[in-house]
């Protein structure tokens, strides 16, 4: 590829980061370490590159050093794997001999993009991903980069990092004034409803903003990159998703959803369109603990990874958006390892089950009406379950202790809990 080209990128992009805003985030970096970030578009793996850089100039590297190429820049439209090399060469041009800070944004638009990286890995280069696509993660992009890097999810700004972007103090002493704790409510609603996506939170129009996400994570991480024909019938599975959360729901549930919607599809079409999702950082599931292990990837629980994103679907549905942004919370803090658990055999209902930790979760956006309901369904899980040791219940707003057949549950608003750091 034309060098010159190239250097125009660099260049361009490097005025870019120096006038950059950081915002800190809750992510920790190991020097001299290569790292590939994943996760949905605009959550700010970009910025992080960003911090990166400019960490490793106030420690001395010269600007020179720094070569970060965009992929998603129009100037490097056809770029493909043979291009690779000129990018090295075009360092070498910039700073001579001198240590070079590779930065690659968005590489997975580029096939064969991992077999460069594990190249320059095992040449000893200073090497940071990010892309947008779960399938960096795989088994198979693990192999070909064989351990040389290390992987990090970057999600949408949790509350706290969203307290902190507002200056709004939110630690213990602020919870206890009534002023702070007020600032920290009325920011959690807000989160409920539009999401942790960074930008959009100095929007006046921040709908529309979250609208052309959704629409450039559908258009360019799902329907173009995986060659979607049935465009109408995916649009429709993630519209009946959002409308199911809360709910566990069978992909031929969903199949018939669509059907009667009066679009063709087939419940093969709904798990490879899910799982397009999912990679795409779009949506994630949560399985039922009680089922046998064939089972439990049938009737998944679905949310989304940002609210905002989610609120696009939902009209007055205040609980969906409580519930969606508990299970955000709680994927942050334990990956995968976080269930529901639904039994037919003892009518036993948990929103959320931590085995690892012992720790059984009830959502309810008002215990005016749920507080017998929810309390029954902990107390009978916790008296037939071995190795629990805490028991909550997640509402708006209700803070207070139950105690119940010697079993205490906590009662605790979402923005409490959203605020924890550890369970």
């Amino acid at each position: 590829m034309n060098h010159n080209t190239i250097k125009q990128v660099i260049l361009d992009q490097i005025e870019v980061i120096k006038d950059a805003s950081i915002v800190e985030r809750d992510y920790f970096f190991e020097k001299n370490m290569n790292y590939v970030l994943v996760g949905l578009r605009r959550a700010g793996k970009s910025t992080l590159l960003y911090k990166i850089a400019k960490e490793l100039v106030l420690a001395g590297a010269e600007w020179s050093q720094i070569v970060y190429i965009n992929f998603e820049d129009d100037r490097l439209l056809g770029f493909s794997t043979e291009d690779f090399n000129d990018i090295v060469e075009v360092a070498y041009e910039l700073c001579g001999n001198k240590e070079i800070y590779y930065f690659f944004d968005e590489i997975q638009i580029v096939d064969g993009w991992e077999h460069f990286a594990r190249r320059m890995a095992d040449q000893k280069k200073h090497v940071y991903i990010t892309g947008s696509n779960a399938k960096m993660l795989s088994s198979e992009m693990e192999k070909v980069l064989g351990g040389r890097y290390l992987s990090k999810m970057i999600m949408p700004f949790s509350l706290g990092e969203l307290c902190g972007y507002k200056s709004i103090e939110h630690d213990e002493n602020a919870l206890l004034t009534t002023f702070k704790s007020a600032q920290i409510k009325t920011t959690a609603q807000d989160y409920l409803i539009f999401g942790g996506l960074p930008e959009v939170q100095n929007l006046s129009n921040r709908r529309e903003y979250l609208k052309s996400v959704y629409e450039k994570v559908l258009l360019g991480d799902i329907l173009e990159r995986e060659k979607v024909k049935n465009q109408m019938s995916l649009r429709l599975m993630i519209k009946k998703i959002a409308e199911t959360v809360m709910n566990e729901i069978s992909f031929n549930t969903l199949a018939g959803n669509v059907k009667a919607s009066g679009i063709k599809t087939s419940t093969d079409s709904m798990i490879e369109y899910s799982s397009y999702a999912e990679n795409a950082y779009l949506l994630f599931r949560t399985r039922n603990y009680a089922s046998k292990f064939s089972e439990k990837e049938r009737t998944p629980r679905f949310y989304f990874y940002d609210n905002g994103i989610l609120s696009l679907f939902l009209v007055g549905k205040s609980s969906s958006l409580l519930e969606n942004a508990l299970a955000v919370h709680l994927r942050r803090l334990f990956a995968e390892e976080v269930y529901y658990f639904k039994s037919k055999q003892t009518s036993i209902d948990i929103d959320f089950y931590l085995p690892e930790k012992g720790i059984a979760i009830q959502v309810a956006y008002s215990l005016a009406e749920a507080e017998e309901r929810e309390v029954r369904n902990l107390v009978s899980f916790a008296s037939k379950t071995e190795g629990i040791e805490k028991l909550m219940i997640i509402t708006n707003e209700e803070e207070r202790i139950i105690e119940k057949n010697g079993f205490k549950i906590e009662v605790i608003p979402i923005h409490k809990f959203l605020l924890k750091k550890e369970l």
